[in-house]
């Protein structure tokens, strides 16, 4: 009996010296991830009406948005700086300005550029962990989540993308990597070159 107690006490004393943070676990990563400033920050999308070049005007986002029916655009005279021609003039029409003006802060109103959040991110599932010493790339996928009626056009939902980042074992346990890693990848890094899984 005295040999099964000394036992017990024996693991409770191992088993408190270990932290959660000292092994890397699916559910620490995710939960370091989903909480770290650069997960967390949401999207904006940056609007500028006026005069745009052809590149602008022709972008993925202006495009999205003269769909619906929010833009609508002339051909206009290139001023100096902008290349190459043509050059459009962009407005927001009627069911635009009704879609951004709750969106835009109150002193942006007259202005001809300005920025809204668009989405935040939201994490799907840590699909991976691969540990090479006190080093270790987790793969995870994640999707965006729109905030608002831009937003659902812009950053589609149903969309996941697939990122991989790197953590690092210090002696308080598993962090992300921060700054420039030699190893691998930031979160920041991970989520600006992230790729589409469907």
């Amino acid at each position: 009996m005295r040999k099964l107690s000394i036992l017990v006490l024996a693991n409770a004393v191992l088993l408190s010296s270990c932290s959660p943070r000292d092994f890397l676990t699916r559910r620490l990563a995710a939960d370091l991830i989903a909480g770290s400033d650069e997960f967390r920050a949401p999207q904006q999308f940056h609007l500028r009406t006026g005069v745009l070049s052809d590149d602008d005007y022709l972008s993925r986002e202006y495009l999205l948005l003269q769909n619906r029916g929010w833009l609508s655009a002339t051909k206009a005279p290139c001023p100096p700086s902008l290349t190459p021609p043509p050059c459009w003039d962009l407005a927001l029409t009627p069911a635009g300005v009704d879609t951004f003006q709750d969106l835009i802060a109150p002193g942006d109103a007259d202005k001809r550029s300005f920025t809204i959040p668009a989405a935040r991110r939201e994490l799907i599932a840590v699909t991976g962990i691969a540990k090479q010493g006190n080093l270790a790339d987790v793969e995870f996928t994640w999707k965006w989540t729109p905030l608002n009626e831009v937003g659902a056009v812009l950053y589609p939902a149903d969309v996941h993308y697939r990122s991989t980042a790197t953590f690092r074992d210090f002696d308080d346990g598993w962090r992300l990597a921060e700054g420039t890693s030699r190893s691998g990848q930031t979160i920041d890094e991970a989520l600006k070159n992230a790729e589409p899984t469907q």
